[in-house]
């Protein structure tokens, strides 16, 4: 399977001014494969280091910091001799190596001529509890599970990827019930490397379901195993909240949704740990859609979301039947599964967003993104139905601020001038090629 990371991390290799490189994700979005890979195909030899299932590498850093050292004790673990730019040095789990992560310092300030990467699958966690952290010599990459796109490509679909590359509207809205075909396998199987390669190798459904559930109760495991036990029961009960919070109507988070009489002092911690170790992701409100969006940033108010649809439709026990098959998968559950879906692509392309809703009247707009010159409100749809009354009113409502709307729903392309409507298995390419002024766009 191809990833899209691959060009960053060619991008970091090439940079004269190279860091040792962190990569960070939750638990098997495929950071392991992707260093591997990326050091079988760019590299002479790969020395590769498990922090946590290599018992010698647990001490590996704990006498000092001497490069030479260090060098020689990962040729005789690996039995690898690095050399300068022809070697790629994996650390993976290096969170479970006292004092690895402070190490990478040491490689960057002595010894910027080897090429470093490190990985972890809680490395989030471990950032965020400021344990000797070598800040700014470091270069950072965060992995995601697979986008639409590379779902597409692994499936063998590269037709249909080429088709929406080349951004002709017409034809591809000819092919609309192949991409909505796709579209529903994507929703079901989601973007876990994994378990997007047991689908396309076997097609198996009930073993994708049961992969699915594996992750998760990984993740469980992880939540009992690196938290304390009142901790741990708030997180759980945090991400057990998940699918009721995303199939109300409004999909604020309700703290009353997790327990009766439960309070934010008592779950923002479980909420922050489930966001350090890439399990969530967190939109926040904004109270009005304009440049700088962060300066109108609500901290008070916010959705949350999980990291992949495929993992989401495990967790609500969707039946195969209704989203492969049915005819309502894209109506039911309030649209949750399609704000999920955008989410996630959004996400994947290094693209913060955020939502607006009103204060006075029950109006919002699903998702708002800002990019270097403008603020685009986005509106998803999980049908053809496409009114938008929230954002028209909003955009007519203010007019200084020159605002053009972006609509993803099962409707084909149509520019409406002030808004144009995006079909959802578009989502991606359409925001790169009509915004190209988004940041960090893979």
């Amino acid at each position: 399977m191809k990833r899209k990371a691959f060009r960053q991390l060619r991008v970091w290799k090439d940079n004269k001014n190279r860091k040792p490189l962190i990569l960070l994700g939750a638990r098997q979005v495929g950071k392991t494969w992707l260093m591997k890979e990326f050091g079988k195909e760019c590299y002479d030899s790969v020395a590769y280091i498990n922090c946590d299932a290599e018992p010698l590498a647990k001490e590996l850093f704990n006498d000092d910091y001497n490069i030479e050292r260090i060098l020689f004790a990962v040729q005789a673990i690996t039995g690898v001799k690095p050399e300068p730019g022809k070697t790629l040095i994996i650390f993976d789990e290096i969170q479970e190596a006292s004092r690895g992560l402070h190490s990478l310092k040491y490689f960057q300030e002595n010894a910027p001529e080897y090429h470093v990467m490190a990985a972890g699958s809680l490395l989030g966690i471990t950032l965020h509890q400021g344990d000797s952290f070598p800040v700014g010599k470091v270069d950072m990459l965060s992995i995601h599970p697979m986008d639409f796109e590379e779902f597409l490509e692994a499936n063998g679909e590269d037709g249909l990827l080429q088709l929406l590359h080349q951004g002709d509207w017409k034809i591809i809205d000819t092919f609309a019930t192949k991409f909505i075909e796709q579209l529903r396998y994507y929703y079901f199987v989601g973007g876990m490397p994994e378990v997007v390669l047991h689908f396309i190798s076997n097609n198996d459904l009930t073993e994708v379901r049961k992969f699915q559930q594996n992750i998760l109760e990984a993740y469980r495991n992880d939540i009992s195993k690196h938290s304390s036990k009142t901790e741990s029961v708030r997180i759980g009960q945090v991400l057990d909240s998940l699918p009721s919070q995303l199939a109300k109507e409004n999909k604020k988070f309700i703290y009353g949704v997790i327990k009766q009489g439960a309070r934010a002092k008592d779950y923002e911690l479980a909420i922050q740990w489930l966001i350090d170790a890439g399990i969530i992701h967190k939109v926040s409100r904004v109270k009005e859609i304009q440049l700088p969006i962060k300066f109108y940033e609500d901290l008070s108010a916010f959705k949350l979301f999980l990291l992949d649809c495929g993992l989401f439709a495990c967790m609500v026990d969707a039946p195969a039947k209704q989203m492969l098959i049915g005819e309502n998968i894209f109506k039911e559950f309030k649209g949750s599964f399609t704000e999920q879906f955008v989410l996630q692509q959004l996400i994947a392309m290094g693209v913060k967003p955020y939502y607006w809703s009103s204060d006075t009247t029950p109006s919002e707009i699903d998702f708002v993104v800002q990019t270097d010159d403008r603020v685009i409100p986005i509106e998803v749809k999980a049908e053809e139905n496409v009114r938008a009354r929230s954002m028209k009113a909003y955009i007519e409502k203010h007019p200084e601020a020159n605002l053009k709307g972006l609509r993803i729903s099962m409707k084909g392309y149509v520019d409406q001038g002030w808004v144009e409507n995006i079909p959802l298995y578009g989502v991606r390419h359409s925001i790169i090629t009509s915004y190209k002024t988004i940041k960090d766009v893979q």
